[in-house]
């Protein structure tokens, strides 16, 4: 039996999320399928995280075993790439691994990027890809909230009402807002995150931008861990897995 590790990227768009389902086309379910298709077995894929429908990634990774003549890692990539065509999923990478690594349980740091392009004209190129925001976003206001957001806090408020984690406490290990042009951007790092949480953060964080909130409704709406607090929950468009640590 062998492990391997597979380091993915995919446009979220055309997919029910990473998770396989009945309803629908999932990435996870692609994936599988392929391997099925190239090597005759039946196998399920561990992936870092599980992204929603429309949610992209450039770094997500997963793995997966298999009873098979072993092969060299770029052999399996190329098939993989192969077999995902036309699905828009892409293998950069494939390690063979030890038999104890776990792409979910033995990450150290997750990181995500929400992107918002705030302009008045519509998006074309970029509609899917990105958060599309007409009035006018500051983001001084945005990064006075980081303080309140980073380290170990109970997120009840920034978390979905289907969240399956037994607690609502995570820790933020970094928060980095920046702004080039009309793109805005919300780097976020933790170990692991709640269902929504950060879509649901950007979400309030939006608010105080364009001044509909002050940073001190921010912080009361944290401290209050009500869900109904919450500002309107980021769409899925503008969220990146971008990369996971071991």
């Amino acid at each position: 039996m062998k492990r391997y590790k597979i380091k993915i990227e995919y446009d979220g768009t055309p997919f029910i999320g990473w998770q396989r389902q009945e309803n629908g086309q999932s990435i996870q379910g692609a994936i599988e399928d392929s391997i099925k298709n190239i090597f005759g077995e039946a196998i399920t894929i561990f992936g870092a995280g599980r992204t929603d429908a429309g949610v992209h990634a450039m770094g997500q990774v997963a793995h997966f075993d298999i009873n098979t003549k072993e092969l060299e890692p770029f052999v399996i990539k190329n098939a993989l790439n192969d077999h995902l065509r036309p699905f828009p999923i892409a293998i950069l990478d494939v390690d063979e691994v030890d038999n104890q690594f776990h792409a979910r349980f033995n990450a150290l740091q997750r990181k995500y990027l929400y992107r918002i392009v705030n302009r008045k004209s519509p998006l074309t190129i970029e509609k899917g890809r990105a958060w599309h925001v007409h009035k006018d976003i500051k983001i001084d206001p945005m990064k006075e909230c980081i303080s309140l957001i980073e380290g170990k806090h109970d997120f009840t408020t920034f978390r979905s009402a289907h969240c399956q984690s037994d607690s609502p406490v995570k820790t933020i290990d970094s928060l980095k807002i920046t702004k080039s042009d009309e793109n805005i951007y919300f780097g976020f790092s933790a170990k692991s995150f709640l269902h929504h949480q950060v879509r649901s953060i950007v979400g309030s964080l939006k608010l105080v931008g364009e001044r509909s909130w002050s940073v001190n409704d921010f912080g009361d709406a944290l401290s209050s861990k009500e869900r109904s607090r919450c500002g309107a929950v980021a769409p899925p468009d503008g969220l990146y897995f971008m990369e996971v640590k071991y």
